[in-house]
Parts: C-alpha cells; sequence; structure tokens
C-alpha cells in the first residue's frame, strides 16, 4: 500500500470538492492529510479531524467511521431482513426502506438500521426522496461504502 503527503494544492482541491457535495457546516479546514492508495482513483484520505474515500477526483464520501460528521448528512433506514445485503455492497431498493429524510438526486445517503440506528453505507442517491417515497420497488440508492469493505478494513490497519 502507498502512502503519501497532499501538498497544499491537493488538499485545496479536495477542500472544494467537499463543499461543493456535502452539508453546509459539516466540514472544517485541515491543514495535513495523507493519501492511503488502493488503486489508480481510490484512495482512503486521512487528517487531523477527518477520514474519508476518495472514488473519483470530484467524489469524496464520508468513512463510515466519522460518526459525528455522518450526522450531517441525509439518511434512510432499512429494515433488519436487509442489513445483511447491504454489508455486502447491494445497492438500497425501495421495499427494505422503512424511513426517510429529505435527499435531491445524486447526493450523499447514509443507510441505517432500523432497530439500532447504526450506519451501515454510504450511497449516492439515484432519485430524490420524494420520487422515491412514490416507488414500490426498483433501486433508490447506490452503494459505495460499506461496512467489510475494502475501506473499511484499511482503516483498521491506519493508526489515527
Amino acid at each position: 500500500m502507498k502512502v503519501h503527503s497532499l501538498s497544499k494544492r491537493e488538499i485545496h482541491d479536495i477542500t472544494n470538492s467537499v463543499n461543493k457535495t456535502w452539508p453546509t457546516n459539516s466540514f472544517t479546514g485541515i491543514k495535513n492529510l495523507q493519501a492511503y492508495v488502493i488503486d489508480s482513483d481510490k484512495r482512503l484520505l486521512v487528517g487531523d479531524k477527518i477520514i474519508a474515500v476518495q472514488l473519483a477526483p470530484d467524489l469524496i464520501i464520508p468513512h463510515l467511521t466519522q460518526h459525528e460528521l455522518l450526522n450531517h448528512f441525509a439518511s434512510v433506514e432499512v429494515d433488519m431482513n436487509a442489513v445483511k445485503f447491504v454489508c455486502n455492497g447491494a445497492n438500497i431498493m425501495r421495499p427494505g426502506i422503512t424511513d426517510f429524510t429529505t435527499f435531491k438526486e445524486s447526493e450523499i445517503v447514509l443507510v441505517k438500521d432500523q432497530t439500532h440506528k447504526k450506519e451501515l453505507a454510504v450511497c449516492i442517491s439515484l432519485v430524490n426522496d420524494e420520487n422515491a417515497r412514490k416507488m414500490e420497488k426498483g433501486v433508490i440508492l447506490n452503494n459505495v461504502h460499506h461496512i467489510g469493505d475494502i475501506y473499511w478494513e484499511m482503516k483498521k490497519t491506519i493508526r489515527n
């Protein structure tokens, strides 16, 4: 695994990208950031106050271990029967969703279990919450980071 510190310019670009896609006031400025490279575009970004996953140059999502930060994001709750599938990387289908907060299409949305309200996955919405509520079946969220995936396991090996 390659690890390197990011330049001020790279940190500036990441901050701009995050400020465009994350909720207002959810992210504070960072001075130091290290990148743990997974493959050509994917890397784990670790700083003083943040751990995030960069899936593409313009797509950065919070890591599931960032509980305080995750509270700023829209979310859905899934029934307990869907938990196993979500934690294996399945996209979130309408029948498994039991509750919604407000979100837009192409927005970062969390998936929580219905009973314990624990974060299971970070997803990108394929439709907005209004349209999702009207749907009876179909994919609502694209699962991009979930408990047990490579980013979750990589975080366990990093001291922070």
